[in-house]
């Protein structure tokens, strides 16, 4: 870290935290990056999905169809809400389930990463996205990110921006606001507000 960094030392400013958003939006490299700023274990749903179903997604996907892939990241959302001291980077689609984004909700902070359609595109290209092989693949991430935006915006508890940034500027924006977001809980729990969130 830089000298004269505000958050030397390291800082858990939470104990759990999921990241949500679009795919190729850089959960999985912003959230390991952001779990080893926060000292925490990194935990990525579709590889957990991988472990368990012993297929690779797309072929999960292809043999079984989208539904069954979309029941195994719920129950590997449950399993993710009983941890403690991890962060998790979930699927682009986990959140669209309501019993998803509110097991998330309910257990602590979900930062929701965006990014525009064209840098999306860019990243994920090269990749075997089942939900992207498409003969105007543009148009199909246009259209997806329309129809979960409602989504995204009923899970997030704060949204970043990664396009066109490092991941470490990310990263520290993502800190600050996770501290923000924890002075404003202690502050409605010390009020006698609702404390709905865990993961301090």
């Amino acid at each position: 870290m830089p000298n004269g960094h505000r958050h030397l030392p390291p800082e858990r400013v939470v104990t759990w935290l999921a990241m949500a958003g679009f795919m190729g939006t850089g959960k999985s490299r912003i959230g390991w990056e952001l779990s080893r700023r926060l000292q925490l274990t990194f935990i990525d749903t579709d590889r957990v999905i991988e472990r368990v179903s012993c297929m690779r997604i797309p072929d999960l996907f292809e043999l079984y169809g989208e539904k069954v892939f979309r029941d195994y990241e719920t129950e590997v959302v449950r399993r993710c809400v009983r941890l403690d001291e991890v962060v998790i980077s979930t699927g682009g689609g986990t959140v669209v389930r309501p019993e998803n984004r509110a097991a998330l909700k309910a257990r602590g902070p979900v930062v929701v990463l965006t990014a525009s359609p064209e840098t999306v595109y860019r990243r994920t290209k090269r990749s075997h996205r089942p939900l992207l092989q498409h003969e105007d693949p543009m148009k199909r991430i246009s259209e997806l990110m329309a129809a979960r935006s409602a989504a995204y915006d009923d899970a997030a508890s704060f949204k970043v921006s990664t396009d066109g940034r490092p991941s470490v500027e990310v990263v520290e924006e993502i800190v600050d606001r996770l501290q923000q977001w924890k002075r404003e809980r202690d502050a409605a729990a010390t009020a006698g507000g609702p404390d709905r969130e865990g993961g301090a």
